[in-house]
């Protein structure tokens, strides 16, 4: 995961190649601030609430593989506990859940695995390594964050998973 991490950048600048190539620039230019690996602001703080969010995933670990999809947004919470930040997606077919950790950067790294399908519980974080997921989580815009998630061990080389507070959140409230 150190390697991951440490390597973030060139997986994904490797991945929004492999979509330009395959006819997806159209789809990243229309959000330049979301597909820069740059745009990372100060002040990372998301607070605790519920959030929507959608998973895009960027190039592809396998010839046929597909080099950029889009998927609709899911629900997400940030909760706090015992001092510290909690990300877990509740909906969709691959729900990453895992633990927010303070870095000297930009961003907040995160640790955490995936949980698929009908399961009901994530797995530890070392059990499966596999399902192992390291990333940073970075502010992108006034109430807009990212989870970057270089170099999965499914599907894509780079994913991205945006989020915004849910609409359901009345005056932005995101209390949860």
């Amino acid at each position: 995961d150190r390697a991951r991490l440490r390597e973030w950048r060139e997986t994904w600048i490797e991945a929004i190649g492999e979509a330009r190539a395959a006819g997806h620039g159209d789809a990243i230019d229309a959000d330049p601030v979301l597909f820069d690996p740059d745009a990372a602001l100060p002040d990372t703080a998301a607070p605790p609430g519920l959030y929507d969010c959608r998973t895009i995933k960027i190039g592809r670990q396998w010839p046929e593989g597909l080099a950029m999809v889009a998927y609709p947004r899911f629900s997400c919470r940030i909760e706090a506990q015992d001092g510290q930040l909690r990300l877990v997606k509740l909906t969709g077919s691959q729900r990453p859940s895992g633990q927010l950790f303070p870095d000297a950067g930009r961003h907040l790294v995160f640790r955490g695995t995936l949980q698929r399908g009908d399961e009901r519980q994530s797995r530890a974080y070392g059990m499966d390594r596999e399902r192992d997921m390291a990333g940073r989580r970075e502010r992108i815009g006034e109430a807009r964050w990212r989870l970057v998630l270089p170099a999965p061990h499914f599907e894509s080389k780079l994913d991205l998973i945006e989020l915004v507070p849910a609409a359901s959140n009345e005056e932005g409230d995101i209390s949860g």
